[in-house]
């Protein structure tokens, strides 16, 4: 499967952050076959001093939609996340991976919402809808994509 993420970063040495997750996206997911350039924006929906450093990747993987979401999750808080946004309450963070649309090895996109409550395994809910639901509206996820899409 191809996944297309969106990664942003507004705290620390943003490029560089970005450049580690995409480091440990290829260790940990699957292999980054196209990256955008970096594309630079002002905080979407919360306001802050610090502007962010976004890009897009395609990931090539057999790894199943949610097993990409507890990686990158992982590797979220491996590079300092501390907490994600809820019930569209955003703060500044040193990362944010977010899976954004999904096709088969055919060409095929992939969707999907998933839903539950915390278990055993996750103190947190978890929660997946592909394609993710507010893409289109955000320029920081359109543009790069727009760059390694077609």
């Amino acid at each position: 499967m191809y996944y297309f993420l969106s990664l942003g970063s507004n705290l620390g040495n943003c490029e560089q952050t970005l450049q580690t997750a995409l480091q440990q996206i290829e260790q940990e997911v699957g292999h980054v076959d196209r990256c955008s350039s970096f594309f630079y924006s002002e905080p979407w929906g919360f306001e802050s001093t610090h502007g962010f450093c976004n890009l897009c990747c395609r990931v090539e993987t057999e790894l199943m939609p949610l097993e990409v979401l507890h990686k990158t999750q992982a590797i979220e808080r491996a590079l300092g996340r501390t907490h994600k946004s809820m019930d569209g309450h955003y703060a500044d963070r040193t990362i944010d991976i977010d899976l954004i649309r999904v096709f088969d090895k055919e060409g095929k996109e992939i969707k999907l919402a998933i839903s539950h409550q915390p278990s055993a395994i996750s103190d947190e809910p978890q929660w997946l809808t592909l394609p993710h639901p507010l893409w289109e509206q955000r320029d920081f996820v359109k543009l790069p994509l727009a760059e390694i899409m077609y």
